[in-house]
């Protein structure tokens, strides 16, 4: 017994480690000093300024915009991808050409696509930036939804085909409703991966508008203040909220197999 309890002081302090200064963060963002490091008291002030700053507000449509329009596409592609891999070949090279972009690093990946903008001559801007998240995520789509697949029933698949009913007809009825689930996990991760991505934005947006993350760059570059850390702390409960959502859907989905 005491063994085991000492071996649960490394899984302690690890989650310590990465979540202390997490809530350090969340708790000066509600300081009413001017000091990112000492605490002089509880106040909401900064929050209040952080709803008068317009070029937070504008970096906040900008990654909405960002994220609605790349989580869009790289859920029907990142679907339609994995129903490929799983039902349509066996290939192993395919499959680690589709997961690719989940393992490359992302300055690997934003100097790529800087480079094949400028020799297709695409001009930089919020469009370029969707389609840029879009082919980061589409990765983390196909694995979730490709995950649900494999739990889901081949049986009503071939009932429906040997009933008559061809291809998209058995994918619209049949395969895509056992896949709402992860679909809906899936679109949530990618919007949250949208929403806190800051390096293939960076490289890939231009001059002309800017992302949220890159707001939140530029801020810090000055010193960190309450103000950013009230941002960062929105930031993480959007992130927290889309995580726990898609871990939810997930599970619906996999009770739902099990049933």
């Amino acid at each position: 017994m005491r063994r085991f309890k000492l071996l649960q002081i490394p899984f302690w302090l690890t989650y310590v480690f990465l979540y202390l200064p997490i809530a350090v963060l969340v708790v000066m963002s509600f300081n009413s000093g001017k000091s990112a490091y000492t605490y002089e008291g509880f106040s909401l002030k900064w929050y209040g300024e952080l709803a008068q700053d317009e070029r937070v507000w504008d970096g906040l449509v900008n990654t909405l915009i960002v994220a609605a329009g790349s989580t869009v596409i790289a859920t029907v592609l990142g679907t339609l991808l994995a129903v490929g891999l799983a039902r349509h070949t066996r290939s192993r090279a395919l499959d680690a050409l589709a997961l690719m972009p989940a393992v490359l690093p992302d300055l690997v990946i934003a100097i790529g696509l800087l480079i094949f903008y400028g020799m297709i001559k695409l001009t930089l801007g919020l469009y370029s930036v969707v389609l840029s998240h879009a082919l980061f995520s589409m990765a983390f789509v196909a694995a979730v939804v490709r995950t649900r697949l494999t739990n889901a029933d081949t049986s009503l698949e071939e009932a429906s085909r040997d009933l008559g009913a061809g291809p998209v007809t058995t994918f619209m009825r049949i395969t895509l409703p056992q896949l709402v689930p992860g679909i809906v996990a899936g679109a949530l991760l990618a919007f949250t991966l949208s929403l806190d991505e800051f390096v293939i934005a960076f490289f890939t947006i231009g001059n002309t508008e800017q992302t949220l993350p890159i707001v939140i760059y530029s801020m810090i570059r000055f010193g960190v203040t309450p103000k950013i850390n009230a941002l960062a702390a929105i930031l993480l409960l959007v992130s927290f909220t889309a995580v726990i959502a898609g871990q939810r859907m997930t599970k619906i989905g996999e009770s739902r197999a099990q049933d």
